[in-house]
């Protein structure tokens, strides 16, 4: 009987063929009307009932294997990122100024190819799938707009799982880590106030440029000096903006950045003396200094038992694979909030070209990925989702 594995090869084309198309027509968040159109026509063909404008262009599939059992949701984003591409492929981007370079193409095209292996693997689905294509990913809230508009109810989900292509490891590799996985993030915005005037005559002003130099300088301190070394933390500036003319000193400025955390108490800390940082050194220097920090998403925690599952579906479909169960990232993830309300796992799967030097990272102008891992990923999902539904239907 074939696998999974061989039935995805077979689907290598298609998968390929769709991924490419979709490369060369990125949409960033909320505007995914094309993308989406396509998989809601591709989920109808293949006979799922199909929900759209969910969270404004989210689309969901829904697969009734038996009726009675469990559900479990997968999720796929849709969304590309405001960058110029520089691949030089002949599937480079069409849309100027907007790339698919984190590789939600590639979630999409996983997500209905594994939509055809779920129809395959119909009649032994012992519970329903609902399969969540997600807009906005990017820090525009497009999970929370979906829960907002109820894709977590009507069937509620027992379980979710979702994956995410990471180019920092070739086709080969997994990270399915238990517990903490990615950090919440934040943001963070900095107004320092002083007094502007001629950069001729310095000391009539009150520089906040000076001020904002000191202020970022005394950041990075936190993390070295206020968090444990067992601990996980990071603070990063990451914009830093004032003045109009190369004569003039401004009477503001702003500063933009983030901070990253696993744990709740951490988060505290870093904010409480970012805040005493921001204030006494502003006004050690005459100037007025404000912080007002902005939540984007908690930290992506993967349940034990959903985690063992994908672990062992993965030794299943491709016992070579080498997984890292300890792996952590500092990057965040708004499936973060689907694991807030339901158990379930969010994993990587490997997909940098083998070649080093043509391995870029997520959200580099250069970014691509090694299609191979296409079938793999899905095939791996798909397994995933028909033995959670096993284990689920089994405790019922």
């Amino acid at each position: 009987m074939p696998s999974i594995l061989s039935h995805a090869q077979e689907l290598k084309e298609f998968s390929i063929s769709l991924r490419r198309d979709l490369h060369m027509h990125p949409e960033l968040g909320f505007q995914e009307v094309r993308t989406a159109g396509i998989v809601a026509d591709e989920l109808r063909n293949l006979g799922y009932t199909v929900i759209e404008n969910l969270g404004k262009t989210g689309v969901v599939g829904m697969m009734t294997g038996d009726e009675s059992g469990p559900t479990v949701m997968l999720r796929f984003d849709m969304d590309a990122l405001p960058i110029v591409e520089e691949t030089g492929t002949d599937y480079a981007s069409q849309t100027p100024g907007v790339m698919h370079a984190c590789g939600h193409d590639g979630h999409v095209t996983i997500g209905l190819t594994v939509a055809r292996l779920l129809v395959q693997q119909k009649s032994n689905l012992k519970g329903n799938v609902k399969l969540v294509f997600q807009p906005a990913e990017e820090g525009l809230g497009g999970a929370a707009a979906m829960i907002e508009d109820g894709v977590l109810e009507y069937p509620r989900p027992d379980a979710v799982l979702g994956l995410h292509l990471w180019n920092d490891h070739p086709v080969g590799w997994a990270a399915v880590t238990a517990g903490p996985f990615m950090t919440g993030a934040d943001m963070f915005r900095i107004k320092i106030t002083g007094k502007g005037g001629h950069g001729a005559i310095p000391n009539e002003t009150i520089d906040p440029l000076i001020a904002g130099t000191q202020v970022v300088s005394a950041l990075q301190s936190v993390v070295s000096r206020n968090i444990s070394p067992f601990d996980f933390a990071v603070v990063s500036i990451t914009r830093f903006q004032a003045g109009t003319s190369f004569n003039i000193i401004p009477s503001e400025a702003e500063l933009l950045g983030t901070v990253r955390t696993f744990k709740s108490d951490v988060r505290v800390k870093v904010h409480d003396r970012m805040l005493a940082i921001v204030e006494s050194v502003c006004t050690g220097m005459g100037c007025r200094g404000e912080i007002e920090f902005f939540d984007i998403t908690p930290p992506v925690v993967n349940a034990e038992y959903v985690t063992g599952i994908v672990r062992d579906a993965i030794v299943n479909v491709i016992p070579e694979m080498k997984i890292d169960s300890a792996f952590q990232g500092s990057a965040s993830e708004d499936m973060a909030l689907f694991l807030q309300e339901v158990q379930g796992c969010f994993f990587f799967i490997g997909s940098g070209p083998v070649d080093s030097e043509k391995r870029f990272g997520h959200h580099h102008p250069k970014f691509d990925i090694d299609e191979d891992v296409l079938p793999q990923a899905a095939a791996i999902m798909t397994q995933a989702a028909i033995n959670l539904l096993d284990s689920l239907a089994a405790t019922r």
